[in-house]
């Protein structure tokens, strides 16, 4: 059984190597260099070639900007937060070790230095909004769009398939998004959120030979990127079209946690058997998908442009909402347990400037915190609209109390406490058990277990996930 099991390992990595193409990174120090930033590893394999694109506002090459507090801030630490120990090193003005970002590669990562980091500050930037400036009529000045860059660079581009949320990205969570025209590059747009069936279709892939993926995902089992990615990767494998993913850091690549989905609860917010918070860029979970064959129609022919100086140790900061209600990088770290307010009747803050760092409701009491959810872009039809909502504010809670908590259930428990509705807590649908993939965390709950005895259960599922995952990653621990 030992020797099937390690002759099955042994396969699994032979095919993910070989296989699969991967454009290993180059030995480098420094900031963190996006897969789309290098241009001299995929445009050969464009030319001649007809390409359409998945990607949305997030797509821009390099993230580059200026007059962003949080980018000016993160600029002395190579773009990732303090802990990150080539960070740490600047700052401290010590040599910084190369860090190689290959395949099942032991290359040693710089080991944290003693220097003092001002933790506070980078808690304060964490609650400054994405498009914020620095000072009241700053500018905002981003790096040009993957379409625009590939355009620029004369690549075919034949089409640009949008995920959930639009190619610009304002549409509200699960809305139907119409297929339109590109104002700018007068480029196809083919939303993959229109109603019907989300693969595309022949008459689809038929207008292009290859799909380059250029989108950033936060790496949740119930952020729907991925899911759109597998569509995608489906049809290719139907059609014989080439994939290339040009990777992008996982913010919660640090860390994997949660249970792993039980198929019965396959839906559209969880496809895949993996775990809540996967700890994988979108690059390796593609080549999990095709290396645990995930795809229907046999796998994909899959390139990934790994991204240069990412471990799994960076705290990567985005300077871009990646959907409407992830505001900031306060939320992209809370959004793992307070996602869970969804399949409750309890708000997570949507119609406000903070959605995902509250909850609450009109008959939570006890709380010196409230709110009124609004109707706004990106949440027309907030739950409880106009009402107040008294609750907790998550906003000023430290940064390393979120990331040592991981996923933290005691939000959700608290307010079920505190409304004592019984199964009403839960709404009427089963979305709560869609989200969290198992059919226990409902009873849990409701007989009194803390967030830390519900996680204890699915400790295993961490491990067992690890394990499997291990042949496909391209970054350092």
């Amino acid at each position: 059984m030992i020797m099937r099991k390690n002759l099955k390992f042994l396969i699994i990595t032979i095919v993910a190597v070989f296989v699969t193409n991967v454009s290993f990174a180059r030995t480098y120090s420094g900031k963190v260099i996006l897969g789309d930033e290098r241009f001299e590893e995929y445009l050969p394999l464009l030319e001649g070639k007809r390409v359409a694109v998945f990607s949305n506002q997030t797509g821009i090459v390099g993230d580059k900007v200026t007059g962003s507090k949080l980018a000016d801030a993160l600029a002395d630490y190579g773009g990732c937060f303090p802990e990150h120990p080539v960070a740490v090193a600047r700052q401290a003005n010590q040599p910084v070790q190369p860090v190689a970002v290959v395949r099942q590669a032991n290359h040693p990562v710089a080991e944290p230095v003693e220097a003092t980091v001002n933790k506070s500050t980078f808690d304060e930037i964490s609650r400054i909004p994405f498009l914020e400036p620095s000072v009241p009529g700053g500018k905002i000045e981003y790096g040009q769009h993957i379409v625009d860059a590939l355009i620029e660079k004369g690549v075919d581009v034949k089409a640009i398939f949008s995920p959930e949320h639009g190619f610009r990205g304002n549409a509200d969570a699960g809305e139907h998004v119409s297929s339109s025209v590109d104002e700018k590059t007068g480029v196809e747009i083919i939303s993959l959120y229109g109603g019907g069936s989300r693969i595309p279709g022949k008459d689809k892939t038929d207008k292009f030979d290859v799909l380059i993926i250029d989108i950033q995902d936060v790496g949740l089992r119930y952020y729907t990127y991925y899911i759109t990615m597998h569509h995608l990767m489906e049809a290719c494998a139907r059609d014989g079209k080439q994939v290339i993913i040009l990777d992008r850091p996982n913010p919660n690549g640090f860390y994997v946690d949660g249970p792993i989905l039980d198929m019965k609860f396959k839906s559209g917010v969880g496809w895949l058997p993996i775990t809540t918070v996967h700890g994988m860029t979108l690059g390796e979970l593609a080549l999990m998908i095709n290396g645990e064959n995930w795809l229907e129609n046999g796998s994909c022919d899959l390139t990934v442009i790994p991204c240069l100086n990412y471990t799994r140790r960076t705290r990567y900061s985005l300077i871009l909402p990646p959907s409407p209600n992830i505001k900031d990088m306060r939320a992209v770290y809370l959004y793992s347990s307070t996602c869970y307010f969804e399949g409750t009747v309890v708000s997570l803050g949507r119609g406000t400037s903070f959605p995902f760092e509250t909850y609450g409701h009109p008959a939570m009491t006890g709380y010196s915190f409230s709110f009124i959810p609004r109707s706004l872009s990106g949440a027309k039809s907030p739950q409880f609209v106009d009402e107040v909502c008294h609750g907790v504010d998550l906003r000023h809670k430290p940064l390393t109390d979120i990331w040592a908590e991981k996923i933290n259930l005691e939000y959700v428990i608290d307010a079920y406490r505190n409304l004592n509705m019984c199964d009403k807590f839960f709404g009427k649908n089963n979305f709560f058990e869609l989200l969290a993939g198992v059919d226990w965390f409902r009873s849990m709950i409701e007989s009194g277990s803390t967030s830390s005895e519900i996680a204890a259960r699915w400790a295993s599922d961490v491990e067992t996930f690890k394990t499997l995952r291990t042949p496909y990653l391209l970054y350092e621990e």
